[in-house]
């Protein structure tokens, strides 16, 4: 969980930070009257002056410790990301003959289903992944389930086809979403879902995809797209060497009217790490959680150090 917004449930209790430069003056003031008083030389016989580094650090450490204490005391806050319950998600894959380019070893396709078993991994178990397929056409190939073996077996068999429908790849997923199962906790409070496109080039068939990402707004369905493959990517056909770009400007537009986001990734390391902020971003949500724990966990480390450097000082001592 990664905190955000600090704030605290009992800031009265704040005041005992006067402590940390009370003491800190406290023992600058010691330290100052023992370097200029006559016991200079009997201080200096019991403590090394070598050793002056570690009473400082100890010293140091014990007024963090102090300082994390307190702010413990006030029952630190913050907002934090939180696994959500459930959810369903469609993961809508581009298999048009494009996804055969090689820019991306050892080929858009290959590299793409390996990154989507990852992801299926990422989410949240209690998340259910349904997979869909497009090209001239979509096909459901796994309807929502909370079985990563199935759905990565379905990732698995995909394969090339003709043509690319991106309007229809979004449909076929918002249908997809009307088959998740019901909550039994939660009957009639239907999951909420969201639909992650990817895709290697534009729409050269089928529905508009504009009307598709405003079919999936209407229905309150985010469409994270994601733009795979690089300039330079081609395939062979019919002999001849046809680039395959991709059409960064229409899996823009369908994030912006759907209200999800856009990313672009250019190699299959890209790819992992572009599904992993998608993974983080759906299956995640703020919600103001106290965290007083992390501050007495940072005073009990800095208690151990200061310590740890007492003991060291005490062992030179005759």
């Amino acid at each position: 969980m990664i905190a955000q917004a600090l704030t605290f449930i009992r800031p009265d209790r704040l005041w005992w930070l006067v402590l940390v430069p009370v003491i800190a003056v406290l023992y600058m003031g010691l330290a100052l009257g023992l370097r200029q008083s006559g016991n200079k030389q009997r201080v200096g016989r019991l403590i090394p002056v070598e050793s002056a580094w570690k009473r400082h650090f100890s010293v140091v450490a014990s007024l963090i410790a102090v300082a994390a204490l307190v702010l413990a005391f006030a029952e630190p806050a913050a907002l934090v990301d939180v696994p959500k319950e459930r959810a369903t998600v469609v993961l809508a894959i581009d298999v048009s003959m494009s996804m055969e380019a090689q820019d991306i070893s050892p080929n858009r396709l290959d590299a793409e289903k390996k990154a989507a078993e990852g992801f299926a991994d990422m989410l949240p178990a209690g998340f259910n992944l349904s997979v869909v397929e497009f090209a001239a056409t979509a096909n459901i190939v796994m309807s929502p389930t909370t079985d990563r073996g199935a759905a990565k077996r379905a990732i698995q068999a995909m394969q090339l086809r003709p043509s690319t429908a991106i309007g229809e790849g979004i449909y076929t997923s918002l249908k997809a979403l009307t088959l998740a199962p019901p909550d039994p906790n939660h009957p009639d409070q239907p999951a909420p879902g969201a639909i992650v496109l990817l895709s290697d080039g534009s729409t050269n068939t089928g529905r508009d995809s504009a009307g598709a990402a405003q079919a999936a707004a209407d229905q309150a369905v985010p469409v994270y797209t994601i733009a795979y493959g690089t300039p330079n990517g081609y395939i062979i056909q019919d002999g001849q060497r046809q680039y395959v770009p991709v059409d960064h400007a229409e899996l823009m537009n369908i994030a912006k009217i759907s209200g999800g986001k856009k990313f672009a990734a250019s190699s299959a390391q890209d790819l992992s790490a572009v599904y992993q902020t998608i993974a983080s971003d759906i299956g995640y949500q703020k919600e103001m959680s106290e965290i007083t724990e992390r501050f007495a966990g940072m005073a009990l480390l800095f208690a151990i150090i200061a310590g740890l450097g007492v003991i060291s000082l005490a062992a030179r001592w005759p």
